[in-house]
């Protein structure tokens, strides 16, 4: 805490949002490209192939400004949710055969320019 104004003191690596919170650095958090599924919308939403960091406690997942935690089993068609926004979420690791949507396919799955590389020689494709 910094003593003159009551507030905690945030590295360089860390970035505070809009509600306080802050996000991680994520320089010592293991981190993993996975597939991420807004669920908010119904079966089939938004999805992304994106980097997402662990905490080191494991029990919350971060991706880009969102902070995630596990629904324990109790999510219909999801497993995760944003902790800011309550919408539920499926994150999982991508498949090799890219059919990571519920009922398969990738139709409008969109890759983060930042794992892109990494993302085509982990499924074994060419770009």
């Amino acid at each position: 805490m910094n003593k003159n104004n009551n507030t905690t003191a945030i590295s360089e690596q860390e970035q505070q949002t809009p509600d306080g919170w802050i996000i991680p650095s994520k320089k010592n958090l293991k981190s993993r490209i996975m597939y991420i599924e807004n669920k908010g919308g119904g079966l089939e939403g938004d999805a992304r192939i994106g980097r997402v960091y662990f905490s080191k406690s494991g029990k919350s997942l971060y991706y880009k400004d969102k902070r995630f935690q596990s629904l324990k089993g109790m999510g219909f068609k999801a497993n995760y949710y944003d902790v800011d926004t309550g919408e539920h979420y499926w994150i999982s690791g991508p498949r090799k055969d890219q059919n990571d949507r519920l009922y398969g396919g990738n139709k409008g799955v969109v890759i983060d320019e930042d794992v892109r590389d990494e993302y085509f020689v982990m499924i074994g494709k060419t770009k």
